[in-house]
């Protein structure tokens, strides 16, 4: 698959390069990239929740009337769930839910979540660029020229601050490098804009594995 590169105004700088087979090419496996999001999205969860049960809330131990008589059910202690008040029947406890998967699956996923955008015509390639300092509409106005109006992934060869710090405050931007992609942002995003150069990090993370 070929690609025209693009300068920050939108132009088409009359160069094109063909992206590898290795990396775009491939025939995406849909459960590999379903695991990879689920184990990325549950390793964002704190897992703190947590909730009394009935030998932790506040009450008394007194048992709140007499056992027979009174033509109800017995109840024992105000700290009963079935009262206001009362602790949480298997409430949730802190936990950790986070889970393994194997290098070569979460490998697997990330290809085929850029195969997959290769498909569906959701890649564009602009030329390596910088800003002089931090500057959110400057920035802004290249987003606008290389029409990455709607979600986008922009991925940078190496971190560079000044266009981390112009992007970081656009709602439907997400700015990473290339050896730090993940599947989620690759999936939750509407378009890939890669810097050139950060197809040469791809193939040599990927290609030689």
């Amino acid at each position: 698959m070929e690609l025209s590169v693009l300068n920050i105004k939108g132009e088409d700088t009359g160069r094109k390069v063909t992206l590898s087979e290795a990396v775009f090419g491939l025939e995406p496996n849909e459960h590999a990239m379903y695991l990879d999001v689920k184990q990325y999205l549950a390793n964002q969860r704190q897992g703190t929740h947590k909730s009394k049960e009935r030998a932790e809330v506040a009450g008394s131990t007194k048992k709140i009337k007499k056992q027979k008589g009174t033509g109800g059910a017995r109840a024992g202690s105000i700290k009963s769930p079935l009262f206001v008040g009362g602790g949480r029947v298997f409430g949730p406890k802190p936990r950790d839910y986070s889970f393994k998967l194997n290098k070569k699956l979460k490998r697997t996923a990330r290809l085929s979540a850029l195969s997959l955008l290769a498909r569906n015509n959701q890649v564009a390639l602009v030329e390596a660029f910088s800003l002089d300092a931090p500057k959110t509409s400057e920035f802004k106005g290249i987003l606008n020229n290389l029409q990455s109006t709607g979600k986008t992934l922009l991925v940078l060869p190496a971190v560079d601050k000044n266009i981390v710090l112009s992007g970081r405050n656009l709602p439907k931007l997400k700015i990473s490098t290339a050896s730090d992609i993940n599947t989620y942002d690759l999936l939750n995003t509407q378009k890939l804009l890669l810097v050139e150069d950060s197809l040469n990090v791809l193939d040599n993370l990927f290609s030689a594995k």
